[in-house]
């Protein structure tokens, strides 16, 4: 019995979840940051598409919980747990949060990728969900796909070419 796999996307301020034999890709990340969370017994993962640190934030009542660190990372560990994956055995890798403009200004409030990488850290640590890989900085976009079977993250970097962790 052969099973076909499909590549699922996730968009910008978006999230979903997979079970092998699909995968999971984003692209566009420059400061925003793609974390992917899975269980590897269930080979299921989900990924977000994190934009901005923290959801205080918004400037409207109704909160897109995928465009922020802090209620991203919690949204998506409750559906994978939804889905019958194990807190225990959640795992986490991350790509991106890249400084893509030089400011002059020493404002934090400009180094968004910078940010988005550390309250991304901040959340998984909140939920005990070991980060197992990172490529994370610099000043390139990159593209990002997961595969729930091998839990290898394949991350291909504008103008550096590809890697696998």
């Amino acid at each position: 019995m052969s099973s076909t796999s499909q590549v699922v996307k996730v968009g910008i301020a978006d999230m979903n979840i997979v079970r092998s034999p699909d995968m999971i890709r984003t692209s566009g990340l420059g400061s925003c940051v793609g974390v992917v969370i899975y269980d590897e017994r269930m080979t299921v993962a989900g990924m977000v598409h994190v934009m901005l640190p923290d959801s205080k934030l918004a400037k409207t009542g109704h909160i897109n919980k995928a465009k922020y660190a802090d209620t991203g990372i919690a949204e998506l560990a409750a559906r994978l747990k939804a889905e019958g994956a194990q807190s225990y055995r959640l795992r986490a890798k991350l790509a991106g949060g890249a400084q893509m403009f030089q400011f002059n200004s020493q404002n934090s409030s400009f180094k968004i990728g910078p940010r988005n990488v550390e309250a991304v850290k901040q959340a998984l640590q909140a939920h005990r969900i070991p980060i197992i890989g990172e490529d994370v900085g610099g000043s390139s976009g990159r593209t990002i796909e997961f595969d729930p079977h091998t839990c290898q993250l394949h991350i291909r970097t504008v103008n550096k070419g590809n890697h696998t962790i």
